[in-house]
């Protein structure tokens, strides 16, 4: 079932608010209005009673009359009055003998009973001595300017609920039409359009949001052109060896390779076999970073062990290149929390980096401290070493690639980009930076043991 929109909920929402207060104010304003109506017809009752105690006359018969003014009126406002004297039986319904024996000592009475016919008001005043005069008021009549009221107050209640319906339509649309243009965006970037912009409109939390989704489309543009250049260079990288076995191999296949020639033949296909290797690999270990099923083992490691069997294995390959590997070891353990064979791959990716940027009787450093939290790996070189722009982008997969083939040596692309996702596998961090040595600096920090 379809969801309400926005226009829908926020004019129910205004019609539900406006209907609360409408009986809200019904209910509290009907008591108050009703008592102070009836306080009022009270009082004109009373100023009524005071005219008809003062215009009473008696005629030569011994008859009580009223001036046709007063007389008048008396029937506008549905009063009925009566001339009572002491020990008077035939009363009308809602008085008491008690309101005759008031009246008659001289007393005013004024009150509110319950009639045969319904609540009615009670007034009374004396005439003469002996004699006085009850009027009688139906509450209903004092209950029709309680009633005007109500009326008019729920007239204006219900205009005050129309222009929150109109208010809450104008209000809804304003909030729905930017989100609908931010909806439409999301489904065209959804679908693979890019160059997507929305106008930053409406209230601030959606023209935020409209905000955002710009960024993304910017983001999600300069991310794909990014892999874009990466499979180029990777598509290049696995073509170039794949070509040399190729050709090697139908060399082999046509007998267009002398005898003495197959064993440096057989040499360079393995080589080149295992660079393929290397790059599958390398490859294969960053899609599967991205997924759930790379295993990555953290437990107490101790960080200056793993490096000392690294530099173990690189300085015979250092030495051959005449390259000097230097070690900073501190004394003592680093026990860090890790994975050691990633570990292990971290400090080989960065030693392949650096060895095949740094020419001949350069220097490498590889060093293992602990800093703060964190157990830290160094990797620095006398290389021609990056730009603060390179810096900031080192662990993009090929992007350096991309920037100094045919410049400089460069490898796939691939291991720096397996170093920053490995450390941050393993709750760590990669940097890059500058070195004293003059080259590059690689730094990955993992947390450590407690």
């Amino acid at each position: 079932m379809r969801r309400p929109g926005i226009v829908a909920s926020t004019v129910l929402l205004a019609v539900a608010v406006a209907t609360i207060a409408v009986v809200v104010a019904a209910l509290v304003s009907l008591p108050l209005i009703r008592s102070n109506a009836e306080a009022v017809a009270t009082a004109e009752l009373s100023r009524i009673a005071d005219i008809t105690a003062t215009s009473l006359r008696v005629d030569r018969e011994g008859r009580y009359l009223l001036p046709p003014r007063v007389a008048s009126v008396l029937q506008a406002e549905e009063v009925t009055a009566y001339i009572v004297t002491p020990g008077a039986t035939d009363l009308p319904s809602g008085v008491t003998s008690g309101d005759v024996s008031s009246v008659t000592q001289g007393d005013s009475v004024e009150r509110r009973a319950d009639a045969e016919a319904g609540p009615v008001i009670i007034v009374g005043r004396p005439f003469e001595p002996g004699i006085g005069v009850i009027l009688i008021q139906p509450s209903a009549v004092a209950g029709g300017t309680a009633t005007d009221v109500l009326v008019r107050l729920g007239v204006a209640l219900l205009i005050g609920l129309a222009i929150a319906v109109a208010i809450a339509l104008v209000a809804g649309a304003r909030l729905t039409t930017p989100l609908r243009r931010a909806s439409d965006a999301a489904l065209r970037l959804g679908r693979g359009e890019r160059g997507v912009h929305v106008a930053l409109e409406g209230p601030a939390e959606i023209a935020d949001m409209a905000d955002a989704l710009n960024h993304l489309a910017a983001a999600l543009a300069v991310s794909e052109g990014r892999q874009r250049e990466f499979l180029l260079s990777v598509s290049h990288e696995l073509r170039t060896p794949m070509t040399s076995v190729r050709g090697y191999a139908e060399a082999l296949a046509d007998g267009l390779v002398a005898p003495s020639d197959v064993a440096r033949t057989g040499e360079v296909m393995v080589a080149e076999t295992q660079r393929l290797d290397r790059l599958v690999s390398d490859l294969l270990d960053l899609a599967r970073l991205r997924a759930d099923d790379f295993t990555i083992t953290v437990v107490n490691v101790d960080l200056a062990r793993v490096l000392a069997d690294a530099i173990d294995v690189w300085s015979d390959r250092c030495a051959r290149a005449d390259v000097r590997l230097l070690g900073e070891l501190t004394s003592g353990e680093v026990m860090v929390r890790g994975d050691p064979l990633r570990l292990r791959q971290v400090i080989d990716n960065l030693a392949e980096n650096a060895l095949r940027l740094v020419p001949a009787g350069g220097v490498i450093v590889m060093g293992a401290r602990g800093d703060g939290d964190w157990g830290v790996i160094d990797v620095r070189d006398s290389g021609p070493g990056l730009s603060a722009e390179d810096c900031d982008v080192a662990f993009e997969p090929g992007i350096l690639h991309e920037r100094y083939r045919g410049l400089r040596p460069v490898g796939t692309g691939l291991g720096l980009a397996l170093v920053g996702r490995l450390a941050s596998g393993m709750g760590g961090w990669a940097r890059a930076d500058t070195a004293p040595e003059g080259g590059a600096a690689f730094r990955v920090g993992v947390p450590l043991a407690d």
